[in-house]
């Protein structure tokens, strides 16, 4: 894959999928900035990008994607002087129905999930198009299939795949491609920062079994080079494209 010397943005670099992305995009060659709210294990992950390619350069950012948008931007041009690759990956859950979900969780939801995204993408579509560079958005499978008890989270993850759809389509023109991925269920701190204590969220993998064709949930190892091929030149006819990384969740029906 060719990402020497590709200047890539990633939210919600401080842990999960996150973290595992920006160390992947080290080891082939890009130079990372890795944005989240926690500075500690922002500076984790650059010591893992370190440790992965001794040669790769990396910025830490701190902030939140729902206020911080044009200090990522002006930071990223400060050190780099160009974007070629935006990861959108910051995102919350919530469980929740339509009768006990209040309009509060639904916007909190919405606005890091889909709003953030938004504002950060039409910030760096600039620098994409002087680059040639391309965005890989962090879905899920929720955004393909529906769920009971999680409806804030489905609607802003069905909501940011179309978005990546009509997103791909408009920049096309200028050479700019827009991809997503959708992983299952995957091992990270999301549903515990939702939540689940760690009695409910072992059940919850163990459920999980059953719920994925191949009987095993995933981890952020086997999302993270999925995003580093969407972004790199190897993935250079493809855009607009939902890429499910669920272990054939998104193709089982109930039986």
């Amino acid at each position: 894959m060719s990402l020497n010397n590709k200047v890539v943005i990633v939210t919600g670099a401080s842990s999960g999928i996150g973290a595992a992305t920006c160390v992947h995009f080290a080891q082939n060659g890009a130079h990372v900035v890795a944005v989240g709210r926690n500075l500690e294990k922002l500076q984790e992950t650059g010591r893992a990008c370190t440790k992965a390619n001794l040669k790769a350069k990396f910025l830490l950012i701190q902030a939140d994607v729902t206020k911080d948008t044009q200090k990522i931007v002006d930071k990223t041009i400060e050190e780099f002087g160009k974007i070629d690759v935006l990861v959108n990956n910051a995102g919350i859950l919530a469980s929740g129905t339509i009768l006990d979900s209040d309009i509060q969780q639904f916007d909190s939801i919405m606005d890091t999930n889909l709003r953030a995204v938004f504002k950060l993408t039409k910030l760096v579509i600039p620098h994409l198009i002087k680059s040639k560079g391309n965005i890989v958005n962090v879905s899920s499978v929720a955004g393909i299939r529906s769920f009971v008890n999680a409806l804030s989270y489905c609607v802003s993850k069905a909501a940011l795949d179309q978005f990546t759809k009509c997103v791909a389509l408009e920049m096309a023109p200028y050479n700019v491609r827009v991809n997503s991925v959708n992983p299952g269920v995957v091992v990270t701190e999301v549903h515990k920062r939702a939540g689940m204590d760690d009695e409910a969220y072992a059940k919850y993998l163990e459920h999980s079994k059953s719920t994925h064709a191949l009987g095993r949930v995933g981890n952020v190892n086997e999302v993270a080079p999925a995003i580093a091929f969407l972004a790199s030149d190897a993935a250079s006819f493809i855009t607009g494209a939902l890429l499910a990384i669920d272990g054939g969740k998104s193709a089982m029906c109930p039986r």
